[in-house]
């Protein structure tokens, strides 16, 4: 599937509104985004092949040499001097807002023209196809045991096509993504979900993983329907790739997020430079820091895309900013600048956020552990990031006695604190790594974004619930 051919033909368009705009702003620029989205799912009583989150349209962003402005619209054909005229009546500060503006410094446009691709294999795949797989799978499911109530399989395709255009650059890009699902409602002892989930830009590998976990979803099924809960009390964990980056996200993810700093709203901005985290903890946040469904070529504010270290032996070095927040902030933009759909202001958001791999085997992570418990699959998580305080949720654990992992299952399992306590408990870091990305993250309550997290086992001591 080959980039817009609705964006391809918008450039000269998109190039003249940017001349005729800036004659009143020191700097322009316009994204127009295309993204087909879609769902195809099945279950035991349904299957259909849905619209998913798909968005057609442009915003413009323009610098008066003080303050940032932003207009969104859905067409830029016509006369372009009217519709400058229009954004420009449309974006008059009220001069009661004056003195409440936050002032930003000029806008660097340095010159590029490049188109970037990143193949995928979507096109050797119809709707009729992946829906056909999913049924099928979802009746394999169905038959591996009497206690499934149902099963789900889905697929979630999504192609996006960018378009950034300003005085001196003209940068586009394109890319796919897909993640892949299974689920299943089990009726034991007590009723429960298990799910497995897959992402990648190759729809073969993830037909051919999701074919591959069958049996053992229906197993962890089996596992959760037996589940008893924890007893409170603060243990030895260590967290699977999923919690990790779980930790990962809240701890320092929107606690670094550079808009905040611009506010006062998080206690992160008086920290530079100091220990906030173990001396083994290393981590990164970038959409050029690996590949997942949260890694792009340039930004929504049109910056390249970075790899930016925030922690470096445990000291915090660095945060994460858009455009407007590294401008207001005197800091270099580290490509972090995410709009919800091009309708929505761009905000500084987190894109793959990870820790670094170490040194240690899981196994001997393990071994080191008298009582505690390995914990399993992100369910949701909170942060505070203004008194940093965090409340995760994993779907559940398994014991560990004397250094071995049991078959006692409990679930779901609250992880609370600290977030320097909690990051400052790591006292071992496996050599495995995994970045997953199957979720959305929002901005408070909404502006919500694609996201990866992930990263090696991590030993810590945390208070569980």
């Amino acid at each position: 599937m080959p980039f817009s051919a609705y964006l391809n033909q918008q450039r000269e368009n998109c190039a003249a509104l940017v001349e005729a705009l800036g004659k009143h702003f020191q700097y322009v620029s316009i994204l127009g985004t295309d993204v087909h989205a879609t769902m195809i799912r099945a279950d035991r009583r349904s299957s259909a092949v849905q619209d998913g989150a798909g968005e057609c349209g442009f915003v413009v962003k323009m610098h008066d040499g003080k303050a940032f402005y932003e207009y969104s619209l859905d067409d830029i054909s016509g006369d372009k001097a009217a519709l400058a005229e229009k954004i420009l009546a449309a974006v008059q500060a009220d001069p009661a807002l004056e003195g409440r503006m936050i002032s930003a410094a000029a806008v660097a446009d340095e010159p590029m023209v490049k188109d970037f691709v990143r193949e995928s294999d979507f096109d050797q795949y119809t709707d009729e196809q992946l829906l056909g797989i999913c049924q099928e799978l979802g009746k394999e499911l169905q038959a591996k045991d009497e206690k499934i109530l149902n099963a789900m399989v889905a697929i979630q395709p999504y192609v996006v096509s960018k378009l950034f255009v300003t005085k001196n650059r003209q940068l586009s890009q394109h890319y796919s993504w897909a993640n892949g699902y299974l689920m299943v409602v089990y009726g034991g002892e007590k009723m429960v979900q298990a799910r497995h989930g897959e992402g990648a830009d190759n729809l073969a590998g993830i037909i051919a993983n999701l074919k591959n976990n069958t049996d053992e979803v229906v197993d962890l099924a089996r596992h959760l329907a037996k589940a008893t809960p924890i007893e409170p009390g603060v243990y030895d964990v260590i967290t699977d790739s999923s919690i990790s980056g779980l930790i990962a996200h809240e701890a320092f993810g929107h606690g670094v997020e550079m808009d905040q700093f611009v506010k006062d709203r998080a206690l992160a901005k008086n920290c530079m430079g100091e220990y906030v985290a173990s001396p083994i903890t290393n981590m990164h946040d970038g959409a050029a820091a690996t590949h997942s469904v949260a890694s792009y070529f340039f930004d929504d504010d049109g910056v390249l895309a970075h790899d930016t270290q925030i922690i470096k032996d445990g000291i915090l070095v660095a945060g994460l900013s858009d455009l407007a927040s590294a401008t207001q902030l005197g800091t270099d933009p580290t490509g972090n600048g995410r709009r919800d759909s091009y309708k929505r202001k761009a905000y500084s958001r987190m894109t793959n956020t990870f820790f670094e791999p170490g040194k240690d085997k899981l196994e001997d992570m393990i071994a080191s552990i008298k009582h505690g418990y390995m914990l399993f699959e992100t369910n949701n998580g909170m942060e505070d990031p203004k008194n940093w305080q965090i409340q995760c949720t994993a779907e559940y654990g398994i014991e560990i006695v004397d250094g071995k992992l049991t078959d006692h299952y409990v679930s779901p399992v609250v992880m609370s604190g600290s977030v320097p306590e909690l990051l400052k408990s790591i006292s071992m870091v496996s050599d495995q790594f995994k970045v997953i990305g199957a979720g959305m993250c929002g901005k408070g309550y909404k502006e919500w974004v694609r996201v990866a997290d992930g990263g090696p086992n991590l030993k810590v001591r945390v208070k569980l619930g």
